[in-house]
């Protein structure tokens, strides 16, 4: 469907969103010309606009109102038409007067990320830091008792043997068993468990076709036996800043977010199984009921090739998505270099921020 978008529907969209992440308010044809970035009527652009809104690009909340773009109007945005924000002097010597800090300590980083990210994009910041430190499997053996029950043992980095005993709800052939081990080995032996995300996994369920459903309990166990389920701390900070945006005025519609950050294994899921790059979920795209209406834009940080965090900003759909994104990228760069090097600054230049279009989770 993008590719149905002519450069006059192209420039007319972006001008629309633009406008209406500026403003808040619906946009007009009239908006559009007063601005004169078009050699268009009144009535050329309210056709084009009307024809943006067929395609499922704009939306138009009343009859006598402008039209706001839809989420798929958004996507398109960041896809196909946001330009590069250039961060200014001020916003880089914020974010550098953080990563020149002496301390090194992720904690205290991914700490003060949070509180520069909500200072400097007006919205809520959400940053989470993964344990350290953490034991990883070296090889697992599965070891049938009857057609409902097999132990599982697995001989840890540190030489120590975990053993659970694992009840199925149906019987499982010995040859399932079999092919279990060999994926536990081949996916996870070795593995540090903070790097296995969502897709990793459903590639495992794959390779083990009809027994793929014996994935999801044993990791499950996998996770409780080494001591992962509690072991990410979540830190949000400016929630009063969603006040600012009419969008979270409704008291039902903040009380739904403001009971997410407490169920924050809503967030870790969406976090896990992200792209490595930017990644920005807009509305239902969050797969998060809470979050529809709602756009998150986070990263995650990477050390030594393992994530061992991330940060983000969530906000409304109308999100200024080019500073976002590149003030996420920036601080995300400078974090992983701090802890990537010796050098304990992590003061990056300008031209470090490197941005690139938005990515979908």
């Amino acid at each position: 469907m993008f590719n149905e978008l002519s450069p006059r529907k192209r420039a007319i969209l972006k001008a629309v969103v633009d406008a209406y992440i500026e403003s808040g308010d619906p946009v007009g044809s009239k908006t559009l010309t007063q601005g004169r970035q078009f050699g268009l009527s009144s009535a050329t652009i309210r056709n084009e606009m009307a024809e943006l809104e067929s395609l499922g690009y704009l939306e138009q909340p009343h009859t006598s109102a402008g039209r706001v773009p839809s989420e798929s109007g958004y996507r398109f945005y960041v896809d196909s038409l946001m330009k590069e924000y250039a961060l200014n002097a001020g916003e880089l010597a914020e974010l550098n007067s953080m990563l020149k800090a002496k301390t090194a300590e992720l904690d205290k980083l991914i700490q003060n990320a949070g509180r520069v990210m909500a200072n400097l994009t007006n919205y809520t910041a959400i940053a989470v830091k993964q344990s350290e430190g953490r034991d990883t499997v070296t090889r697992f053996s599965v070891t049938p008792v009857d057609d409902r029950n097999f132990l599982l043992v697995m001989i840890c980095s540190d030489r120590s043997a975990k053993t659970r005993f694992i009840h199925t709800e149906n019987p499982v052939e010995e040859e399932g068993l079999k092919l279990l081990e060999q994926a536990l080995n081949n996916f996870i032996a070795g593995r540090d468990l903070g790097t296995v995300t969502l897709p990793y996994l459903m590639q495992m369920e794959r390779s083990l076709g009809r027994y793929g459903n014996l994935v999801s309990p044993v990791m499950k166990f996998i996770y409780d036996a080494l001591g992962q389920t509690e072991e990410r701390d979540v830190r949000i900070d400016g929630v009063e800043k969603l006040l600012e945006y009419p969008e979270f005025l409704d008291a039902g519609k903040l009380k739904d977010v403001l009971g997410m950050f407490d169920r924050k294994n809503e967030l870790l899921g969406l976090l896990e199984s992200a792209d490595d790059d930017v990644n920005i979920c807009i509305g239902r795209e969050n797969g998060v009921e809470a979050l529809e209406g709602s756009s998150l834009v986070f990263k995650k940080i990477i050390v030594n090739g393992r994530a061992v965090g991330a940060v983000g900003v969530l906000g409304p759909c109308r999100m200024d998505y080019s500073k976002v994104v590149s003030a996420i990228r920036y601080l995300s760069k400078g974090i992983e270099h701090a802890m990537n090097t010796e050098e304990k600054g992590g003061q990056l230049s300008s031209g470090d921020s490197d941005d690139r279009k938005g990515e979908k989770a």
